[in-house]
């Protein structure tokens, strides 16, 4: 499901900085500038290319779907079917899970079932469980990181372009008419530079930060479902603790897209 926030977010910074140009008399087509623009975004991604893992980079790359199409959970489903499974725990014994495990589309919460089926102690199954969610976390703020690094090069990078530009500006002092293209890529380079920076780069890098914690809240409360029933405890005590995450992940509560 689209995130409309997102599309609005970006579609009123974009248009009020061109439908202001065009009000204050400017004409639009002096934002357009291919030398700025390829000295900007060609600078800035290089300088993240170079600073960044190739695996970090790629993975930053696959992730920024998640701006306009968030990964969403089915919270309240989830601490149903954790629910069912302590019941099934609690008649059949922890084996009665075995088919459970083996249905499970989720390859997290299979991996919990699978410890769990195999009588894994509370405390091994939440190190278990936890190392790995700490490891994805890091992975994936790794690799939005990547979007905040690229909000800090290209205003610097846009700076870079403004004196390339007055650059040829100077030397064609005596030939007034190439003094226009490069006073037009000094400015323009620069406002692409920290628009990109601003409007673009490190909002995106937050939003990505924000969805890979609500990640590893929904994962958080997976594990201290299942361990909940490895400790033997009552389905409706497991139900009122779990109930406490329904607050954290209000925001992706909706719908579920599938975990990249």
């Amino acid at each position: 499901m689209i995130d409309f926030l997102s599309v609005f977010g970006l579609i009123l910074g974009l248009g009020s900085i061109l439908l202001g140009q065009f009000l204050d008399g400017g004409h639009l087509g002096t934002l357009v500038n291919g030398p700025a623009a390829l000295i900007v975004l060609g600078g800035t991604f290089g300088a993240v290319m170079l600073q960044s893992p190739a695996h970090v980079f790629l993975r930053g790359l696959r992730i920024i779907g998640w701006v306009f199409f968030p990964p969403r959970f089915h919270t309240e489903e989830t601490i149903a079917r954790i629910i069912d499974w302590s019941n099934i725990a609690r008649k059949e014994g922890l084996l009665g899970l075995e088919i459970v495990a083996e249905e499970e589309d989720d390859l997290f919460a299979r991996k919990g079932l699978e410890l769990l089926v195999d009588g894994s102690e509370p405390e091994v199954m939440r190190s278990i469980m936890e190392l790995e969610i700490d490891a994805k976390e890091t992975f994936d703020t790794l690799a939005s990181k990547i979007y905040e690094s690229m909000g800090g090069f290209s205003p610097t990078i846009g700076i870079i372009g403004a004196v390339m530009g007055l650059i040829h500006v100077m030397g064609n002092l005596s030939d007034p008419s190439k003094l226009g293209g490069g006073i037009a890529v000094a400015f323009v380079a620069t406002i692409y530079g920290v628009g990109a920076a601003n409007l673009l780069f490190i909002p995106i890098s937050t939003k990505l930060k924000t969805l890979v914690t609500n990640e590893v809240t929904y994962r958080e409360m997976i594990v201290e479902g299942l361990v909940s029933i490895a400790e033997g405890e009552n389905p409706r005590n497991i139900q009122r603790k779990l109930e406490g995450y329904l607050d954290k992940t209000r925001d992706v509560a909706e719908d579920e897209g599938p975990l990249l």
